[in-house]
């Protein structure tokens, strides 16, 4: 009888995505996912569309930042930030097909 080898990935690659998949298991970073895919937002109207405050919602993008889903950049006094994962596009559709 042969052996199927099946194909793993290694355990720490599926710590860091368990990791990173924890971060996104909120509702208000899926909405602001959400929101980002489609153009880039301050914390302020983020903050409004998800109704919480906006130290709420920068804790939440400074969580996703960590991971590396999103960055800013500054445009005068305003930070606007924007998607940088490629894979939240397909993620998010995913959820969204499943939930929605």
């Amino acid at each position: 009888m042969k052996t199927k080898r099946i194909k793993l990935t290694k355990m720490r690659a599926l710590g860091q995505a368990a990791e990173c998949l924890r971060t996104l298991a909120h509702p208000h970073r899926l909405r602001i996912v959400q929101m980002l895919l489609q153009g880039d937002y301050t914390v302020g109207e983020l903050a409004e569309a998800c109704q919480i405050a906006p130290h709420m919602a920068s804790e939440h993008l400074r969580k996703m930042q960590h991971c590396g889903f999103l960055d800013s950049k500054k445009d005068g006094q305003r930070r606007y930030y924007h998607v940088v994962e490629p894979h939240l596009a397909s993620f998010l559709a995913c959820v969204e097909e499943r939930f929605v």
